[in-house]
């Protein structure tokens, strides 16, 4: 708290809604208080880092870095406040990249659940330095509603604090929904990490974590999402619904050979009942005229399907496996760059995953 009240110090008041006059007293609370969701692990370097700390050491020197971002991070309230603020830092200075947006990087993103239970987005925080303040919504109809709020994707996070005016309540949100819902686990590369996402709620994890009711975990690693022996020991530390390796953008077809299978095994063996799902790298947009996209693509592919099979024959149960070809659309609108999905890309990929993801989240609540 000490951080947030000596850099608050020295805020630059950024509104998300015009203002003509200033906010009525506010009472701030750090989301720690709140229940942060989307870590697998509590002993951390710093408060929103995504690897614990004793692996600095153990993981390589890019993987380390990029675990200090606050991927996937969210938090869920409740309050009958009218007007919502939040008041947050950044790590780093470069709030934005040339192809995603300072909103997706850098900045807060703020959902609603209607009185029909399904989450509607309602405000983004933006960022226009490395310690910001903003009213996220004003003049809101009375009434005492639950709230999520993701936290910056390709930037680390120093803190994070809400802001109700004096008298309003603010406290945590419920369970997702009935039953025990153990996280969806997502391991991958750039594209899981949020590249490139206008907002953070836009990533497809997220959005499946909207469509089921279920806190997930984001493990997106941007050019180092590469099965390595390291990572399948630390993911089978945690105890999710499921495992999701989304890593091919960042292997050829030669490291698919060699990683997949032992990495799987190391898995199933920590876990042997939680459904495992292998995720082809998305079609590039352009591999339909390109001849060298088209065959990464393809030889990639096809290791990991050849893996897949021998996974099966070996006897690996609850395996299950999702193409390339579904999850982008094949009309080449869903990408900034061929590669990395705009928002319409991130929705195609929901859409795709969710076919495999629905009879498992259904049974992994059935189970418990």
């Amino acid at each position: 708290m000490m951080l947030a009240l000596s850099c608050a110090m020295f805020v630059r008041i950024s509104s998300a809604q015009p203002a003509t006059q200033p906010p009525a007293a506010l009472r701030w609370t750090n989301i720690r208080e709140l229940g942060v969701e989307g870590q697998g692990w509590q002993d951390t370097e710093a408060v929103y880092d995504r690897l614990p700390a004793r692996v600095e050491d153990k993981v390589r020197a890019a993987v380390w870095r990029l675990s200090r971002h606050s991927a996937g991070m969210h938090v869920r309230f409740t309050t009958d406040a009218t007007n919502i603020h939040a008041r947050w830092a950044v790590t780093s200075s470069n709030l934005a990249m040339p192809h995603m947006a300072a909103t997706g990087v850098s900045g807060l993103d703020l959902y609603v659940r209607t009185d029909k239970g399904e989450w509607r987005w309602l405000a983004v925080g933006k960022p226009d330095q490395q310690t910001n303040s903003v009213a996220l919504v004003a003049n809101l109809p009375p009434g005492r509603r639950d709230y999520l709020l993701y936290l910056p994707l390709y930037n680390g996070t120093h803190f994070v604090e809400v802001g109700v005016p004096e008298g309003a309540t603010l406290g945590k949100a419920g369970p997702w929904g009935p039953g025990t819902r153990r996280p969806m686990l997502f391991y991958g590369t750039s594209i899981l990490h949020g590249a490139c996402a206008s907002r953070p709620g836009m990533v497809h994890s997220a959005i499946l974590g909207r469509r089921f009711n279920f806190p997930h975990i984001n493990l997106g690693f941007s050019g180092n999402g590469r099965m390595e022996p390291e990572l399948a020991d630390l993911l089978a530390e945690l105890d999710p619904s499921v495992y999701v390796l989304d890593c091919l953008p960042n292997m050829n077809a030669a490291e698919v050979t060699e990683r997949v299978e032992p990495f799987v095994k190391k898995l199933r063996a920590a876990h042997p009942r939680t459904p495992i799902v292998l995720v082809e790298d998305r079609n590039y947009a352009d591999a339909f005229l390109v001849a060298s996209k088209r065959e990464r693509n393809t030889t990639s592919q096809a290791a990991l399907k050849a893996a897949y099979e021998r996974l099966r024959k070996a006897g690996v149960k609850d395996l299950h496996y999702l193409k390339g070809a579904d999850l982008l659309g094949d009309d080449g609108e869903g990408t900034v760059d061929s590669s990395h999905p705009n928002d319409l890309g991130f929705m195609r990929q929901a859409d795709a995953h969710a076919k495999v993801l629905a009879p498992i989240l259904k049974k992994a609540v059935s189970q418990r």
